[in-house]
C-alpha cells in the first residue's frame, strides 16, 4: 500500500474518532446549557465561517445558476434536516444509540441510490439491507430499556441518518461537477439559511443565558464546530482523494465502537456524564445484526 493511502485511511479513521467522542461530549451540552436549535445555528455558523475563509484563499470556481437549486437542496437534507434531528435525537436519547443508528446509513444510500440514480442491487445487498433494518427496529423498540433511552429520540436520529443518506446521493453529481470544497461551501451556507428559517432557533437564542456555560462547555462547544464539523469535512476529502467512496464509508462501522470507548474513557476521567449504563447485552447483538448487514451490503460480488 502506498504511503499516501495510509494516511487517507488514517485520516477517515480520525474522521470517525472525532465522530465517536461527539456523541458522548455533545451530550453534555444540551440541554442544561444550549438547546438543540442554539446547538447547531453555532455548528453550521461557525462551520460555514471556517469554510468560506479557506475558500476565498483558494481559486475561485464558478457556480452555474442551474445547480444553485440542486445546492440548496443539498443544504436543507444535508445540513438543516440532517442536524435539526440528529441534535433533537441525541438530546432526547442516548449517546450509545445514536452511534449505533448511524451505521445504518450506507444502506440506506443504496436503497435510496437504487430509486434515484438506478443503482444496481445485488443479493447481497438485498440480504444486507434486510439483516441491517432488523437489527435498527430491534435497537429502536429497546430504546426505553435504560437511561437516556428514548423511541422518539431514535426515530429523529433514524430520520437523521434517513436525510443524510438522501444528501450523499443527490450530490454526487455537484460533486463530480464541482471542488468539493466548493460544494461543500455552498452546502453550508444554503443550510444555515435553512436553520435561522426554523422557528425555534433566534427564540432560543436570545433566551440562552451564556453566562452560565463555562470554559469547560465552550470548549465542548468549539470542539464540535471546528473538530467534528470543519474538521471533520477537509480530512473526508483528503480521503477520497485517494481511496474510493465505499472504503470511505465503510469507516462509519467504527463508530458505534468508538462511541462506547468514549462513553467509558469520558464518563471516567469526568468530562462526561455517565451514559455506560446504556449498553446491554441485548444492544450488542443488534449492532452486531447492523455489522452483518452493512458487510453484506457493501462487500464486492466476485465476477
Amino acid at each position: 500500500m502506498k504511503f499516501q493511502d495510509w494516511k487517507a485511511h488514517l485520516a477517515l479513521f480520525f474522521v470517525n474518532t472525532l465522530y465517536g467522542a461527539s456523541h458522548v461530549l455533545a451530550k453534555g451540552v444540551m440541554p442544561n446549557f444550549l438547546t438543540p436549535s442554539v446547538f447547531i445555528l453555532f455548528r453550521v455558523l461557525g462551520a460555514t465561517l471556517l469554510f468560506w475563509l479557506v475558500k476565498l484563499l483558494l481559486p475561485t470556481q464558478k457556480i452555474e445558476k442551474k445547480d444553485y437549486l440542486l445546492l440548496a437542496v443539498c443544504g436543507l437534507f444535508g445540513v438543516a434536516i440532517n442536524q435539526l434531528f440528529f441534535f433533537y435525537g441525541l438530546n432526547l436519547s442516548s449517546a450509545i444509540n445514536s452511534g449505533i443508528i448511524m451505521t445504518t446509513n450506507p444502506i440506506l444510500v443504496i436503497i435510496l441510490a437504487y430509486f434515484l440514480i438506478k443503482e444496481k442491487i445485488t443479493i447481497s445487498k438485498i440480504a444486507g439491507i434486510l439483516i441491517g433494518a432488523a437489527g435498527a427496529i430491534l435497537l429502536t423498540l429497546a430504546g426505553s430499556s435504560g437511561k437516556g433511552d428514548s423511541l422518539l429520540g431514535d426515530l429523529f436520529l433514524f430520520t437523521n441518518a434517513l436525510s443524510y443518506a438522501i444528501y450523499l446521493v443527490i450530490a454526487k453529481p455537484l460533486m463530480k461537477k464541482y471542488n468539493p470544497l466548493t460544494v461543500i461551501t455552498y452546502v453550508f451556507t444554503f443550510g444555515l439559511g435553512f436553520v435561522l428559517l426554523f422557528p425555534p432557533t433566534l427564540t432560543e437564542v436570545f433566551q440562552t443565558d451564556f453566562q452560565k456555560i463555562s470554559l469547560e462547555i465552550w470548549a465542548k462547544i468549539a470542539y464540535v464546530v471546528v473538530g467534528v464539523t470543519f474538521l471533520t469535512y477537509l480530512l473526508t476529502m483528503y480521503g477520497l482523494k485517494y481511496l474510493s467512496p465505499s472504503v470511505s464509508s465503510a469507516y462509519i462501522y467504527f463508530q458505534p465502537v468508538l462511541v462506547i470507548f468514549f462513553a467509558f474513557f469520558l464518563s471516567y476521567i469526568g468530562f462526561a456524564e455517565d451514559y455506560t449504563d446504556t449498553i446491554t447485552w441485548q444492544k450488542g447483538v443488534y449492532m452486531f445484526l447492523i455489522f452483518v448487514g452493512v458487510w453484506l451490503t457493501t462487500r464486492k460480488q466476485k465476477a
